[in-house]
């Protein structure tokens, strides 16, 4: 039998697969058909602050300044006694979601200032979430900040809410970092129990109708993976961190490459969306037989194997070598080169 366990975020998990941030997590039907399909543990949907900001303007003004140039209006549109917040409900489905599953739950910020993370991280803590992961969502597009100023801003952040909270931390990163494995070392130094890489920013398109600058929502392609895999095996070694990717990770062979670079814990989404529940379990089943074939005992004797400093090449991970790359396509039939 082989043994599938790992830890991440010093929490034991019975495999390697775990659910990733996405819609699935606001139902109860589904989170418990993800368990059910051999999910290790469930990171929730994101608590966005762009959404929090917003609801707290609407409430401003449709509750609290109702009777602005009109103070008879007061009378006619009396407050609210009972009001669910956005960050209510998401701290509801914590605890309801730690009541149906028996597997841990990982709650999920969304944001890029300290205003109000401080308290929210606590109050899903208080609401039962086993961990939390901290996605900076932010885009450098203005020339003012620099790049240390970026790092700074996670760094900031991140330290506010280590101090307010006792339970684990990971840092959702782009690929957008110039050094990452100082980066990361950084991160630890500031409390941070484990990376996940990458997230993915999606990308806004131009409609050529209207000359609208629309979002595109795509699912990942596995093509993904491999810039996950490469960083996780450059890192392993390097940072005393829990390592998850995400990303572009849709059948066994691109998880056990992730395995095989360091990675804890590999992060599926896209292909739960496109594919539903039954695609964890089929994915933990091949991965089981490419171990039992190969006569592995264990995620652990796997894991970090073929990283950098395991591999027989480790300058491999660093080099881009474009001539040798390049040179290897072959043209379909009927292409003049």
């Amino acid at each position: 039998m082989i043994d599938l366990r790992t830890r991440y975020l010093g929490l034991e998990l019975d495999n390697p697969l775990v659910p990733s941030a996405s819609p699935l997590s606001r139902d109860l039907d589904s989170a418990r058909r993800l368990e059910d399909a051999g999910a290790a543990a469930l990171v929730m949907y994101s608590l966005f602050e762009e959404e929090l900001q917003e609801e707290e303007r609407q409430l401003a003004r449709f509750l609290f300044e109702q009777g602005t140039g009109h103070a008879e209006a007061d009378s006619f549109f009396p407050l609210p006694t009972q009001y669910t917040s956005r960050l209510d409900s998401y701290l509801e489905q914590i605890a309801s979601l730690k009541s149906a599953l028996g597997i841990p739950v990982i709650a999920s910020l969304n944001g890029v200032s300290d205003s109000g993370w401080i308290q929210h991280g606590k109050e899903m803590q208080e609401a039962g979430a086993d961990a939390l992961e901290l996605n900076v969502y932010y885009v450098a597009a203005g020339h003012e900040a620099s790049a240390l100023d970026i790092e700074q801003r996670y760094l900031d952040l991140l330290r506010a809410l280590r101090q307010s909270v006792s339970i684990p931390i990971a840092m959702k990163l782009s690929t957008q970092f110039t050094a990452l494995p100082h980066f990361v070392r950084r991160l630890a130094q500031a409390g941070a129990d484990g990376v996940a890489l990458f997230n993915r920013f999606y990308q806004p398109d131009i409609d050529l109708e209207t000359l609208r600058v629309t979002p595109r929502l795509e699912l990942s392609t596995s093509a993904e993976a491999l810039l996950r895999i490469r960083w996780t095996a450059i890192l392993r070694g390097q940072v005393d961190v829990s390592l998850a990717v995400t990303g572009g990770f849709h059948d066994s062979d691109s998880v056990l490459k992730a395995l095989l670079a360091g990675a804890d814990v590999v992060h599926l989404c896209s292909a739960l969306l496109a594919h539903g529940a039954q695609r964890l379990a089929e994915i933990k089943e091949d991965m089981t037989a490419w171990l039992q074939a190969r006569e592995y005992s264990s995620v652990a004797q796997l894991k970090g194997s073929v990283s950098q400093q395991h591999a027989l090449d480790p300058a491999a991970y660093e080099r881009a070598n474009y001539v040798q790359v390049i040179d290897s396509y072959t043209p379909p039939a009927g292409v003049l080169r």
